[in-house]
């Protein structure tokens, strides 16, 4: 099957024929038809199976007729990170370049006026978190009664985040008529839930079992005793030992994401990091020079695991194994994309042991071991004065006793000036005439001592 059998128009075959896609992905075989015929969509399948270009193709042609008014968008896309927003708003710049359609961005971390100004002029797609949709929507800045199109995407995610009563409040903001697609990589039941509520018979789209891995992608986990800079050793060898093109890596927290980069670029590597504690702008500068290829490691926290897209990603580590099983069919997602192959590493120390084994028992399958051994000049520990973070931590281990120094002979030196002050204090006071010895005298007093820019574009030629 290729995309001329999907039923889009010839404007949109030339696009998808710009980009060098021929044959759809089975998800977008299966769901483009169906939103083509203005069915509610329920898309199930696992990161990297092409879910976003599933709905943004058949959206396109259907708001190819039609023309935006002030403060009301015709179509409302909400996402649940802004990385994952900007890609969408980049598909469709890439898919409607022959559609003159009209697109806004409304995320956080970027100037609202600039975006008040967008939707004052009309849009016929708005692709939105919730958090500044929200905001936006209580200041009277943007009108919702004219959206004939709705797309939650990574539902879970938007789970996960504690967006779901947002979800809710915004879907009763909308007409009760429209078009509602819902797609995420799993269904748990308060996804279920939500769209029980407010899809209307849905047609159920499900190309890969929930919370399964992409079979293209190869997966290791490798024991580390313990310690950061342990951990740090042992992925500098993996990088040096695999044939590594980019690849990003995953941490937990955001403090080990800083660590981690200026670890790597201190060894030599060209790494970048991202989190969710920088600036909207400087998240998209530092994706830009990643896919550029100015740099080919990039440290990431979980702000990152949904949404990147981005081609010939080889390798994907996790340095540390995540809290949430999910999270790791997301993150080893970055990989393996579109039909590529890719390799999967998640060090894992005895922290990480009892996430690794939620992480078995959610995806089914016993991940492989495997053993690296650090070469003689990664081995042991860094010196004191460069710890970091953790590392600052004492070693358990034994340290062995120095040898006794001998003593070094000093010259006399002579008493120090608050030595004789008491001598000859005793000196210049008269002899007492009794026996009895004064409890006070000759005493010492105490001492004390011291968290796209936004993007506002016309689809068109």
């Amino acid at each position: 099957m290729s995309f001329a059998d999907l039923g889009l128009s010839e404007e949109l075959l030339r696009a998808v024929g710009d980009t060098g896609y021929t044959d759809p992905t089975p998800i977008q075989a299966s769901a483009i038809p169906s939103v083509l015929m203005m069915r509610d969509i329920i898309g199930i399948a696992q990161t990297g199976t092409g879910k976003t270009a599933s709905f943004v193709l058949p959206m396109i042609d259907i708001l190819a007729h039609g023309r935006a008014r002030a403060l009301m968008p015709r179509s409302l896309i909400l996402e649940p990170t802004r990385e994952l927003a900007a890609q969408v708003a980049e598909n469709f710049e890439i898919y409607g370049k022959y559609h003159k359609l009209s697109m806004a961005l409304l995320i956080g971390g970027v100037q609202m006026g600039d975006q008040v100004k967008a939707l004052e002029r009309g849009v016929d797609v708005l692709i939105a978190t919730p958090g500044r949709l929200m905001d936006l929507f209580s200041r009277g800045k943007i009108l919702l009664n004219g959206c004939s199109m709705l797309v939650i995407d990574e539902a879970d995610r938007m789970l996960d985040m504690g967006f779901i009563p947002d979800i809710e409040e915004i879907c009763t903001k909308l007409p009760k008529q429209r078009q509602t697609l819902l797609f995420s990589a799993t269904m748990p039941p308060p996804i279920k839930k939500l769209a029980d509520k407010f899809l209307s018979n849905p047609k159920t789209i499900e190309v890969a079992r929930p919370a399964s891995t992409n079979i293209n992608i190869t997966q290791w986990v490798v024991p580390v005793k313990g310690a950061a800079f342990e951990k740090r050793a042992v992925l500098r060898q993996l990088l040096r030992e695999e044939a590594v093109t980019t690849a990003i890596i995953f941490c937990n927290r955001k403090t080990t994401v800083r660590e981690l980069n200026k670890s790597l670029k201190k060894h030599g590597f060209a790494a970048g990091e991202i989190h969710g504690d920088m600036e909207q702008p400087a998240r998209i500068a530092e994706l830009e020079r990643f896919k550029a290829g100015y740099i080919n490691i990039l440290v990431a926290s979980d702000v990152a695991a949904r949404g990147l897209d981005i081609k010939g990603v080889s390798h994907v580590f996790n340095f540390d194994a995540p809290w949430h099983p999910d999270d790791y069919v997301h993150r080893i997602g970055r990989t393996g994309r579109g039909g590529a192959t890719g390799i999967a590493y998640t060090l894992v120390g005895p922290d990480d042991a009892e996430n690794i084994e939620n992480i078995e028992k959610l995806t089914g399958q016993k991940i492989q071991r495997r053993t690296v051994v650090v070469e003689a000049e990664e081995q042991g520990r860094p010196p004191r004065a460069r710890r970091q973070g953790s590392d600052r931590r004492r070693d358990e281990r034994p340290v062995p006793e120095r040898e006794a120094e001998a003593p070094v002979a000093r010259a006399p030196q002579p008493p120090r000036e608050q030595e004789r002050a008491p001598e000859r204090s005793r000196r210049a006071q008269p002899q007492r005439q009794d026996s009895r010895i004064d409890s006070d005298a000759g005493s010492d007093s105490g001492w004390n001592g011291p968290v796209p820019a936004f993007l506002s574009v016309s689809l068109g030629s």
